[in-house]
């Protein structure tokens, strides 16, 4: 059933991911895909709706698939079961995980296998959210693949756009919101300017 299905993939997701929402992505992609419950370009569209929403992210992203996917089976109250099945899913590992590090975590935070475990789970996380990074980035900037066209593409100077954005942010020290706003204002004329 879907809802046993959408619980068990977002719990298999909630506990053995460290760092958070963005390095679940990889996950969830993979999961989704697999599962063929949407494709890729509908997840990309997903991650900007969770993005752009208040809340974790990982926790808007599985509420969001367990919408969609419970609503195509069952209607509006599927969809309701559904976002809370694969919230759920997303949310009790951590729940239980730091109900026992909590108690366990202050008699063993100097033991030397903790910290090196915790030291090793460092460039791990690192290294998913590149992946997702770099997995967005492809289907966003470059979707048709890398040639010379991608220089006549609106994606392409978008990409230097919030590339600059981001150093901007990263050296001026100017406030993150005003980024956001320059960010939507820059995007929104873009898509109503070459039809994006």
């Amino acid at each position: 059933m879907i809802f046993l299905d959408l619980f068990l993939t977002f719990f298999k997701i909630g506990a053995f991911t460290f760092g958070g929402g963005y390095a679940m992505l990889p996950l969830i992609q993979a999961d989704v895909l697999a599962k063929g419950w949407m494709a890729n370009e509908k997840i990309i569209n997903f991650i900007a709706v969770s993005e752009s929403t208040p809340g974790p992210f990982a926790i808007n992203m599985s509420t969001y698939v367990g919408m969609e996917m419970g609503s195509s089976y069952f209607g509006v109250l599927g969809g309701l079961f559904g976002a809370f099945c694969a919230t759920l899913g997303v949310v009790l590992p951590s729940f239980i995980i730091i109900l026992l590090v909590a108690r366990a975590y202050a008699k063993f935070k100097t033991n030397k296998i903790v910290n090196g475990c915790m030291n090793g789970l460092k460039p791990a996380v690192i290294g998913l959210i590149a992946t997702a990074v770099v997995s967005i980035g492809k289907t966003v900037f470059i979707p048709n693949g890398l040639s010379v066209d991608v220089l006549k593409s609106v994606g392409f100077y978008m990409s230097l756009v919030t590339f600059a954005l981001m150093l901007v942010l990263t050296f001026e020290k100017k406030h993150p919101i005003l980024i956001i706003c320059l960010s939507a204002a820059i995007g929104i004329a873009a898509g109503y300017g070459f039809g994006m």
